[in-house]
Order: structure tokens, then C-alpha cells, then sequence
């Protein structure tokens, strides 16, 4: 856990207090902006304000990471069949539910060689406000799913939403998990304008970044295909995940 802007926040308190002599509306000013720095903390997952997480790859190569959130679904063996097509390799964080409710397709994304990541069991909207019992417990019942659908396990984790606290530290640290962010959030689920995802993925490109993409609609299935072009047209390759890892490892 990253502490430096709680440090510097601290610091100017001080001084900030003893300049103004620590009136209500000194104190009520500090609080707002502590409160203000650590929801940053918790929505920005680059930061590492409560976990340090694997945003990019240090790399002069041109290669990038594409990953698929909060799958399997309905759309993904149509993502399946373009990365195919393309001998691209990605990786995949899936939810636990969705493996149940397409356990051929999660199947399939291994036999085809994509990395697997743990993206909970239900990718709960109250994700954030969970005890570190309950985040165990969402973890690891993923990680059985996994293991009983496709034989396979996984150290990677990517946070719902990005989001990060202390009870979230504290349960990736209990699992053995990695935590997993980005630094190119395609918000491919926010916006329907298909050429202004592919904008904001393609005007930052460099190398060793990790795009985060969700395998969830027929939007995002077409700007992968014109993401693919582009990549092509640029000579850029595709790296996994778990590269990373094992890189460090050695």
C-alpha cells in the first residue's frame, strides 16, 4: 500500500491548520479533501493508493495486452473467432456466474491458448462496500468455478470496476492473488460511440500498455476489429498477462 499522498496531505494539514489557526472551517476543509483524495485512491487503480497493481509493461517492444472483462458471455465466441482469426492471445477475467451460464465457451477461450483472470463470483454493484471475508469468499468461489468448469486456476485478479480499499487489499493478499488494472480504459460500457472508443485506445498507444475491454457487446466486438487492423497496420504484437509474472520470476 502506497501512502505518499496521505503523506503529503497530512503535512499540509499541519500547515495549513497552524497558518489558520485550526478554525471548524480549517478542519472541515481538511476533512472534505482527505475524503476527496481517498476516493481517488480508490476508483484510480494506477495509482496503488491501496494495492499495487500491474498497470503496463516496462517494454521498448511494440506490444500491447488486450483484456476482456466480465465474461464469458453471449458475444464472446464471436471475440473468440476475430482474435483467432488474427492469432492474437488475450486475456479474459472472468466472473464466476458467467463461467456457470457459458461453460463451453470458458472452455474454449483456454483451449485456444487466452490468459484467464478471476474477476470475482458476481461482480457485485456493492463491490466496494464488502468485508474482506465476504471478498474472500467472492474470490474463491470463482476460483472453484474455474477449477471445476476448466481445470484450471489462475493468480491473476482484476478488482470490479477498478476499485480498490483496504478490504480488498487484504483479500487479494489472503488469496495469493496479483492484482490486475490498466492504463487505457477503453469505456467501451459507457459511451454507444463506437469511433470514440477506438479513439481513446488507439491516440494513446504505446508500448507495454494493458487495455481493458469488455467482451459484452457487438459494439466492442467491431471496434476489436478495427483495433486489429490497426495494430496490424502498426506492427504491433499482443502479450498476456501472466508474461508478466513470469518476466518478473526470472
Amino acid at each position: 500500500m502506497k501512502h505518499y499522498l496521505f503523506i503529503l496531505f497530512y503535512l499540509f494539514c499541519n500547515v495549513f491548520t497552524y497558518a489558520f489557526h485550526g478554525t471548524f472551517w480549517v478542519y472541515l476543509f481538511c476533512f472534505i479533501l482527505f475524503s476527496a483524495i481517498v476516493v481517488w485512491g480508490s476508483f484510480a487503480i494506477e495509482l496503488g493508493y491501496f494495492v499495487n497493481s500491474i498497470t503496463h509493461k516496462r517494454t521498448k517492444i511494440k506490444e500491447i495486452a488486450l483484456t476482456f472483462d466480465d465474461g464469458p458471455t453471449e458475444y464472446t465466441p464471436q471475440f473468440l473467432d476475430l482474435l483467432k482469426e488474427n492469432q492474437i492471445k488475450a486475456t479474459f477475467f472472468c466472473i464466476g456466474k458467467q463461467i456457470e451460464k457459458y461453460p463451453d465457451t470458458f472452455k474454449r477461450i483456454i483451449a485456444e491458448g487466452h490468459t484467464i483472470g478471476n474477476h470475482t463470483l458476481s461482480h457485485s454493484n456493492s463491490t466496494g462496500f464488502l468485508s474482506t471475508s465476504k471478498m474472500v469468499e467472492e474470490i474463491q468461489k470463482c476460483d472453484e468455478i474455474m477449477y471445476s468448469v476448466g481445470s484450471i486456476t489462475t493468480d491473476l485478479y482484476r478488482p470490479p470496476f477498478g476499485v480498490t480499499n483496504p478490504n480488498i487489499a487484504k483479500a487479494i493478499t489472503k488469496t495469493g492473488k496479483k492484482s490486475i488494472g490498466w492504463n487505457v480504459r477503453s469505456l467501451d460500457t459507457i459511451t454507444d460511440d463506437e469511433k470514440k472508443i477506438y479513439r481513446r485506445i488507439t491516440q494513446t498507444m504505446k508500448p507495454g500498455n494493458i487495455i481493458l475491454l469488455h467482451d459484452t457487446s457487438e459494439k466492442t466486438y467491431r471496434v476489436l476489429g478495427d483495433l486489429l487492423v490497426f495494430l496490424k497496420n502498426k506492427k504491433y504484437s499482443a502479450f498476456t498477462i501472466d508474461s508478466i509474472i513470469k518476466s518478473k520470476k526470472k
